[in-house]
């Protein structure tokens, strides 16, 4: 790496902490800390060899000697800041196991690992990654490894590089990949252990074991730096409503943490909407309320952050969606004649016949341009891409439809206008965090652990991370236990389930008691850029929605920099 930036430079010198336990790794030993966990029979079936385990806490007693370890490890799924010192962990702890041991990463993902494509990672190949963002290290991917070839394949790969463990690095799907992986390498007598590492920037793996995935934190400071200045500019030129969507698509934890950190005019929370029932005329009608409110007090301006998923939490839109699915599959005869179509209006005109009342109700609200992008832009399954669906522009045009109508009967004499934009891969690659740079560097460790003590389908844990890096608790749970069976593409598979955001906890709970007074009052929060250097209480802060929920569970909290 050549003509690195000064904050590049001494961020590749930053020395990580890590929780005091794992200071003598060869004097560690994994115990169970719970019963066995009892899985369904499905899942049984599915993992007669990894499915019950209990999870494990790891306690100090006599220094062990190890053998030279040959592990491997892969980037899978989207990238989370943080993933580069995860390896790092690893590589470090492997090492101090053991120094002849080494270290493969599979090039561009899981498809890495069934093509045999790898790379040997060494001290100085490793120098120039450690504290930095993305996942260029070796490269992510987003391929599945489900057929039995794509399965023998990787059991070739795994023995040929005569593996005694694979860490995946991943986020629910991946880590379910994981623990298929380590079943089957198992069954087929293969010694290589599968372990995984909670990646998502999502924060939706998580559980009461897994405090957060991996990424979260920097991905939600980067977002709420930029929407806090956003919110300055709102406020300073008092002219613009910015309708701001936030990644998030299957739940609501980055939108929830931003509103806590910058306290937004207005904050959707997908989960709500969807126990609420609330429609889309519902939502436009909230939106338009307080326009017109902080009109009547001389604000023509605002701020209102939209979780990027918010549109399959509508019930209504979910269920125009699913009709839609069912409606353009492939195999469907209506796709080969929609295919032979050519004007946009007489797709829109077509399709909306075989809706049902309420779909076609629900279809007709929607601008034009979404319609075209509901119909024309979707998956190779046939599906909508959801995550395609400009929500926020969808928002602005509605509430400017509503507002029109309401100034026309005289109801409304303010002023809108309003800008759109996506805060996405901005919080994806960056610098982590000094939280996620040593949350990160810790769970290598433990993966270290694990598969130097042949603990096979487990995820490695961190606990209490409210509390200093030094009182960190390491654990490795097993993935089986966070399983269910879902419906994909047609077929029932075993899952992780993806964590919603909890509208009794706390976090929620004060931003719920907080959110009327935001809406009206300007009482913008600017919790600044990610501080890197300086007093631990401003540079190892964590989520306010975990210290939130760990106050309330009667967890005893020490401020990191105290």
């Amino acid at each position: 790496m050549t003509d690195i930036s000064p904050l590049q430079k001494a961020r590749l010198q930053f020395q990580p902490l890590l929780p005091l336990v794992l200071r003598s790794l060869r004097s560690l030993t994994p115990e169970d800390f719970s019963p066995k966990q009892e899985l369904s029979k499905e899942l049984e079936a599915l993992f007669p060899y990894t499915g019950s385990q209990a999870k494990l806490v790891f306690s100090e007693g006599a220094e062990t000697s190890f053998s030279a370890m040959r592990v491997g490890v892969v980037l899978s799924g989207g990238q989370a800041a943080g993933g580069h010192n995860v390896i790092a962990g690893l590589y470090d702890a492997l090492k101090a196991l053991h120094p002849e041991s080494k270290l493969f990463g599979f090039l561009k993902g899981p498809s890495g690992i069934v093509d045999h494509d790898v790379l040997e990672i060494t001290e100085d190949y490793l120098a120039a990654y450690r504290n930095q963002g993305g996942f260029d290290i070796i490269g992510s991917g987003r391929t599945k490894i489900e057929s039995e070839e794509q399965f023998q394949k990787s059991l070739n790969t795994v023995k040929s590089l005569d593996l005694n463990g694979l860490l995946v690095i991943g986020g629910d799907d991946s880590n379910t990949n994981a623990a298929l992986l380590g079943e089957y390498f198992q069954a087929h007598g293969a010694k290589t252990v599968v372990v995984g590492a909670p990646k998502t920037i999502d924060g939706d793996l998580r559980n009461e074991d897994i405090e957060m995935s991996f990424g979260c934190d920097t991905a939600c400071k980067v977002y709420s730096e930029m929407i806090s200045n956003i919110a300055r500019d709102a406020l300073s030129a008092k002219k613009y409503y910015y309708f701001l969507k936030l990644m998030g698509r299957s739940a609501s934890h980055i939108a929830l943490e931003c509103a806590l950190q910058t306290h937004a005019n207005l904050t959707f929370i997908g989960e709500e909407v969807a126990a609420q029932k609330r429609s889309l005329r519902d939502i436009c009608g909230e939106i338009c309320d307080m326009v017109l409110r902080r009109s009547e007090e001389g604000k023509h301006y605002g701020v209102i952050l939209v979780p990027e998923g918010l549109i399959e939490f509508i019930p209504e839109c979910r269920k125009l969606i699913d009709e839609l699915n069912d409606l353009l599959a492939p195999s469907h005869s209506h796709q080969a004649h929609m295919e032979s179509i050519h004007s946009k209006e007489e797709k829109i005109d077509y399709v909306v016949k075989f809706l049902s009342n309420e779909s076609a109700d629900c279809f007709s609200t929607l601008p034009t341009d979404i319609q075209f992008q509901l119909l024309l832009d979707r998956d190779p399954h046939g599906n909508v891409q959801v995550s395609n669906i400009e929500t926020e522009r969808l928002l602005m045009q509605m509430a400017s439809i509503e507002l029109e109508k309401r100034k026309k009967a005289g109801n409304y004499k303010g002023k809108f206008s309003a800008q759109p934009n996506f805060f996405g891969y901005e919080g994806r690659s960056g610098m982590p965090s000094n939280f996620d740079a040593q949350y990160c560097y810790g769970l290598g460790h433990v993966a270290a652990l694990l598969i130097a003590h042949k603990r096979n389908a487990y995820m490695a844990c961190i606990k209490n991370l409210t509390e200093k890096v030094e009182n960190w608790q390491p654990m490795g749970i097993p993935i089986c236990g966070m399983m269910h069976l879902e419906k994909r593409h047609g077929k029932v598979k075993p899952v992780i389930e993806k964590a919603l955001v909890n509208l009794e906890g706390a976090a929620f709970q004060h931003f719920a008691s907080q959110r009327e007074l935001w809406k009206y009052e300007d009482q913008y929060r600017h919790p600044g850029p990610i501080q890197f250097f300086g007093d631990r209480e401003i540079t190892d802060q964590v989520m306010l929605t975990m210290t939130l929920e760990h106050e309330n569970a009667g967890v005893s909290l020490t401020s990191a920099g105290t």
